[in-house]
């Protein structure tokens, strides 16, 4: 601090009756002039009851609030919007942006001092930080942790990449029904979110890499007490921030986003955070652009053997060290220096790591792989890029030509993917049209879409899958995504015709369609977009404004920051 007053401080001081009333109506909720002069600490807290990965989200804002009071100051819950992955149609992802602007708003307009985010599920975290960044107030993010290992006769089971797997055995016919029903009541057995290297596991180990949470963040079980420990430390320590002035802008760089891209290909972590790290360096005026994750991917190499990559998961991840053992391990690969919520460098926090176990992490010295997980892909069907989770994939798909089996929408895939009649080779590349953010809307997570049921029941479990949607980090298979510029934006994922040849090449970053010049501009001149999904509301808003998948599907007038002032409280 500079010397001027706090925010809050300011807020409660002010004479006349704006501040009779400031004053007045806080002290109607118990507090008294003693809690008005701490520094105000809000907590933003993401718990419904609609959304299953935060249902212990009470405990652990309790936990928050017993560490902001331990270090001097007043800790004041506030609710945001809450995005279940599991509950919301017709994707969490149409709502990333709006939980964004109300986590944002919400800080900006309360006479808060600092803020610590609670998140958790897949979007929950992204926005919280995209909110948080452009705000630029003093935060601090606390994720609720995922959740323990399911568990069937046996088996350890991953929600949800097993969810995938066993649903296509049921399809196939190889699980009869009583057995797949069974399962369910094992597969998700507590609170937090997917236990594999999901998108959630991805985004909240991420954050540590970033340097916007202690260390432990990514991995601590959510039903672990080290969990809600680390909460009441995060409380002691955004007190600390704000007496220091320790803001997103000091911490959020290039340097921590690269660092959270190296640590992203050494997980081999989801493609989710390809749309949602350049939404958040957006915020802060950062540019990755698709070949940086390419290339950084490249040259880090895979570390952490977890599914659905590798054969662990999460609670054997926080067995092995964490994400701390993971850093450890890639310091020489990163920024060791960049500056942390924990007012030290991110080398600093993670000096007194455990060393890798040699099983679920391995030693830079002795990777699983050469190279992280990602690859970006460009050519004539994606001239501003796709994505591919090679590490995920079937090797024997990677350089792949074959005949497009087109659906044009999520309709129509449902409607025919089962039929047996269905005209399909087992070298077939299947297309997934208008899934992209206009046209899904909302850029769904369908692009891991099935097997063809006649092709299962031969045997077959992956095929070559092209979209402009995205795909959930829990899943696995030979997928491009997030093709762009979007069909539904006149790209020319549009113009494929079933019939076509299509050539994969993920050695050589090439993604082709194998139709001429002259009649791709005939298929183009005929093409019309599709009707608008929304007319008004939030949906319009998100069609007149999103941004493709590159720039990380922000509106394009969300993009920097606003820091709030220190007088921006003043009434009359």
């Amino acid at each position: 601090m500079t010397g001027q007053l706090r925010r809050g401080e300011g807020f409660f001081r002010e004479s006349g009756v704006a501040g009779f009333t400031h004053r007045a109506f806080t002290k109607s909720m118990g507090l008294d002039d003693d809690d008005l002069r701490r520094p105000l600490i809000g907590i933003c807290n993401t718990f419904s009851e609609l959304n299953n990965c935060h249902r212990h989200f009470r405990e652990l804002c309790e936990a928050v609030k017993r560490g902001v009071l331990q270090a001097g100051g007043t800790p004041l819950e506030f609710p945001t919007i809450s995005l279940g992955e599991i509950f919301l149609s017709p994707t969490s992802m149409l709502h990333r942006n709006l939980a964004a602007m109300d986590t944002e708003e919400m800080i900006r307009s309360q006479p808060l001092d600092g803020v610590v985010l609670l998140a958790s599920c897949d979007k929950t975290t992204p926005a919280a930080l995209m909110g948080a960044a452009s705000a630029d107030l003093p935060a601090i993010l606390v994720s609720g942790g995922p959740m323990l290992n399911g568990n069937f006769r046996g088996e350890t089971l991953g929600a949800c990449t097993d969810c995938r797997r066993l649903t296509a055995e049921h399809r196939a016919g190889t699980l009869d029904d009583a057995t797949y029903q069974a399962i369910e009541d094992g597969i998700v057995r507590s609170a937090g979110h997917c236990m594999v290297m999901g998108t959630a596991s991805t985004m909240n180990s991420l954050t540590e890499a970033l340097g916007v949470a202690l260390p432990g963040n990514g991995a601590i079980p959510a039903v672990d007490s080290r969990r809600m420990r680390l909460a009441q430390a995060a409380g002691r320590r955004i007190v600390a921030m704000v007496s220091e002035g320790l803001r997103p802008s000091r911490i959020l760089t290039r340097a921590a986003f690269e660092n959270a891209i190296v640590l992203l290909s050494a997980l081999g972590g989801s493609t989710n955070a390809v749309v949602h790290l350049p939404a958040i360096a957006g915020r802060c005026g950062v540019e990755l652009p698709l070949e940086l994750f390419d290339e950084i991917s490249a040259r880090t190499p895979l570390l952490a053997n977890l599914r659905p990559v590798g054969a662990y998961q999460m609670e054997e991840l926080f067995y092995a060290g964490g994400i701390p053992s993971v850093l450890r391990e890639l310091l020489p690969l990163l920024h060791g220096d960049q500056l942390t919520v924990t007012g030290r460098t991110l080398a600093e926090n993670v000096a007194t790591a455990e060393p890798a176990d040699g099983q679920v992490i391995r030693p830079l010295s002795d990777p699983l792989q050469d190279h992280g997980g990602l690859a970006i892909l460009r050519g004539n069907l994606a001239p501003d890029g796709a994505v591919i989770k090679h590490a995920a994939a079937s090797p024997e798909l990677l350089r792949h030509r074959g005949r497009a089996l087109v659906f044009t929408d999520l309709h129509d895939l449902r409607r025919r993917i089962d039929d047996l009649e269905l005209d399909v080779r087992v070298d077939d590349i299947l297309v997934l049209q208008n899934a992209g953010p206009l046209g899904g809307p909302g850029m769904p997570e369908v692009g891991n879409f099935p097997i063809p049921r006649r092709l299962l029941q031969q045997g077959v479990r992956d095929m070559v899958r092209i979209s402009d949607a995205r795909m959930s980090g829990t899943a696995y298979g030979t997928i491009v995504l997030h093709v762009a510029p979007e069909s539904a934006a006149g790209g020319p994922l549009a113009f494929v015709r079933t019939g076509d040849e299509i050539e994969l090449d993920v050695e050589r970053r090439r993604l082709q369609l194998c139709v001429d010049d002259a009649e791709l501009a005939r298929r183009r001149a005929a093409w019309r977009p599709p009707a608008p999904a929304y007319a008004r509301g939030y949906g319009r808003l998100f069609l007149d404004h999103v941004q493709q998948a590159p720039l990380g599907c922000d509106f394009d007038f969300l993009r920097g920051r606003d820091p709030v002032r220190l007088d921006d409280q003043a009434k009359f």
